[in-house]
């Protein structure tokens, strides 16, 4: 477990470079609403030079951003979804087994599913600028 004590919801660099250094590339978003999932999304895309307005994925349930010409990263927010045989309809475990980066925010649902290895990455909050960032 690593543990990441953060004072501005926009400083997660050093988390972006452990994340990275894992060479795990799908990622379990867990926090409240409000508490960062897509904000670290959006630094992770910024920190690979990704030009693509990042959104948050909440009525798409899945975005996809280019890293380059080969390589891509999906976003999933998954509140919405209510079994896995809606995850069936979207192919969710053709993004898994992709090799691109997935992060998937509000996991529950998808996470005894998916078969290697994950990071579960879990953001406390516990004001407007004060965060954990637990990574397991």
């Amino acid at each position: 477990m690593k543990i990441f004590k953060k004072k501005s919801i926009g400083d997660y660099k050093e988390v972006i470079e452990y994340v990275i250094s894992t060479n795990i590339k799908v990622v379990l978003l867990e926090g409240n609403l409000g508490s960062g999932k897509t904000t670290f999304v959006k630094s992770f895309c910024k920190y690979l030079n990704i030009k693509d307005k990042i959104l948050s994925p909440t009525f798409n349930i899945i975005n996809e951003y280019n890293i380059d010409e080969y390589n891509k990263i999906y976003h999933f927010d998954l509140y919405r979804l209510k079994s896995r045989e809606e995850l069936i309809e979207i192919d969710f475990l053709d993004y898994i087994d992709s090799g691109s980066y997935c992060f998937i925010e509000w996991p529950e649902i998808c996470r005894d599913i998916i078969k290697g290895y994950t990071l579960n990455l879990k953001i406390k909050t516990f004001d407007n600028l004060n965060r954990d960032i637990i990574i397991n």
